[in-house]
């Protein structure tokens, strides 16, 4: 199965007047990486949205952004402190009295002190019921965010089975090319070597000997073959349930092994045409299978 390492992923919930909405952005990387933004009531939670993020997600670099806030029928979340408001009115009737000042004290002028309102202290009942509601919201954009992983892992699923094939249908060129070249390089050999040494002394047993030394080093069948062995496993990773990623780039690496095997090898420049298609192929390959988880 091809997933996708880059994606975006959100999830929202409401619940105790508490709407939570969670962002998740997915990027390369070749480990898990999870980074958080909490806000500050949920800053000891961070394990815990860690651990969640890799029960779905296996490989990737990501961003994980939650907010919160309350409903506007939860009410204000400040109280007034009472013995400050006491205070400053004792001052403001003294200060009145002696300024001889007629008017009375109004609310307005207790709150022109902005320390008689105070932030409600959250209790932990309060702080447990965001982060059940901020937990909801990370599901859901998980579940969001693989959707949107597995949608991409499939286009790019189709592109590398397509270039794949590509490479084998050149490969089946390049085998027929290289059909009966072993005899018929043997043949060259023997007569390039007789016109040069007509010498009855020469050992013709040594001589065929050498000769075949020399067709074997120009031999790529065993390349062949074990390239051909490398596409299937390709095409068979990409259709297994577990991800891939990993064993596709090592299998990118193997193919690309031989077929700087049998370009070297073939000796031949129009085998070597072939060969030059088969890596730009493979060059688009690997850098697809970089994405993949």
């Amino acid at each position: 199965m091809i997933v996708s390492m880059t994606g975006f992923g959100r999830g929202e919930a409401t619940e105790h007047d508490i709407n939570a909405t969670v962002e998740i952005k997915s990027l390369n990387s070749r480990y898990l990486d999870v980074s958080t933004r909490l806000p500050q009531q949920l800053q000891d939670k961070e394990l815990k949205v860690k651990e969640l993020a890799q029960k779905t997600i296996n490989r990737g670099k990501l961003n994980i952004t939650v907010y919160i806030s309350e409903a506007e029928s939860a009410g204000p979340s400040i109280s007034v402190n009472e013995e400050k408001v006491k205070g400053y009115s004792r001052i403001l009737y003294n200060l009145r009295s002696v300024a001889g000042i007629e008017e009375p004290i109004t609310v307005r002028d207790i709150t022109q002190f902005s320390d008689v309102f105070v932030n409600k202290e959250e209790d932990e009942k309060i702080i447990e019921q965001k982060w059940e509601v901020a937990q909801k919201a990370l599901n859901e954009a998980l579940e969001s965010l693989l959707v949107m992983r597995t949608q991409e892992g499939d286009q790019l699923k189709n592109d590398l089975v397509d270039r794949i094939k590509f490479i084998e249908s050149n490969m089946e060129i390049i085998t027929t090319k290289t059909e009966g070249r072993a005899e018929e390089t043997r043949d060259k050999l023997r007569e390039r070597i007789n016109n040069l040494l007509e010498d009855d002394s020469l050992d013709p047993e040594r001589l065929e000997m050498e000769v075949a030394v020399l067709v074997d080093k120009m031999d790529v069948t065993e390349e062949i073959v074990r390239l051909r062995s490398h596409l299937k496993f390709f095409l068979e990773a990409v259709e297994q349930p577990e991800p891939a990623g990993r064993r596709l780039n090592f299998l990118t690496q193997e193919i690309n092994r031989e077929l700087n095997t049998i370009g070297s090898k073939a000796n031949d420049s129009e085998i070597a045409q072939y060969v030059v298609k088969c890596k730009e192929a493979l060059e688009q390959i690997r850098e697809q299978v970089q994405n993949v988880e």
